[in-house]
């Protein structure tokens, strides 16, 4: 594992992923993908297998070649679009005391989604929506590039050494780490490759993400991390 960026600013930021993170959709993306798979002759679990290593278009050339990807892509956003009106979701336990106690202005969501998804998902569950959302939508290169982490933190007017991301996605914390910000775990069993700190859920993260935007953190030596 790598140390974390030294943190030296007065003012820091949170920096979420949504799905696996804030909000419980795996059953639901499950369900959208064997409902899309069943609708084009194809075999459900082989294409949630292909989905969850692939992005969408990635996933149609390989699960469905003779389609038109557009098509396909079209099928997915009404299927996806449907699930957020009428499917079933829960935040993990702590978002919603974790996020309304967070600073205004002082972290933002980061997500592959889109962000109609992303809000009617939060107010299905309850939770809070800030001000700046990095969706799909917002950048030509999603994660694990680390553009859509480093686009949040221009938006709050945030250097990336003052920002803690919070995934639960290889993907994501790879997107972080190469922004150059300290990149927590949660909601994973084991710790996923690169990540400075790692929760098993995130309720027991909650008390650590609001004691990091609290004040600085003491200095830490290179070359160490915590894995909880």
């Amino acid at each position: 594992m790598i140390s974390e960026p030294d943190q030296l600013g007065a003012m820091r930021y949170v920096l979420f992923d949504v799905d696996g993170t804030l909000i419980d959709a795996v059953d639901n993306q499950r369900l959208v993908w064997r409902t899309w798979a069943e609708r084009y002759g194809l075999d459900p679990d082989e294409v949630y297998r292909v989905a969850l290593r692939t992005r969408p278009m990635e996933t149609f050339t390989q699960v469905a070649p003779g389609r038109d990807p557009r098509e396909c892509l079209a099928a997915l956003h009404e299927l996806e679009d449907e699930d957020v009106r009428s499917g079933t979701y829960a935040a993990f336990d702590g978002a919603s005391e974790l996020l309304n106690a967070l600073q205004p202005g002082a972290w933002a969501l980061v997500t592959s989604n889109y962000e109609h998804r992303v809000r009617g998902r939060f107010a299905r569950t309850g939770l809070p929506v800030p001000k700046v959302v990095v969706d799909a939508a917002a950048v030509a290169e999603g994660k694990p590039s680390p553009v859509p982490y480093l686009q949040a933190a221009a938006q709050l007017g945030a250097q990336p050494e003052d920002c803690l991301v919070i995934e639960d996605a290889p993907s994501g914390v790879q997107s972080g780490l190469r922004a150059g910000m300290t990149v927590w775990g949660v909601n994973t069993p084991a710790a996923v490759e690169g990540v400075h700190r790692h929760f098993g859920s995130l309720r027991e993260a909650v008390d650590d993400i609001l004691a990091f935007t609290s004040g600085p953190r003491p200095h830490r030596s290179k070359g160490g991390a915590t894995v909880e």
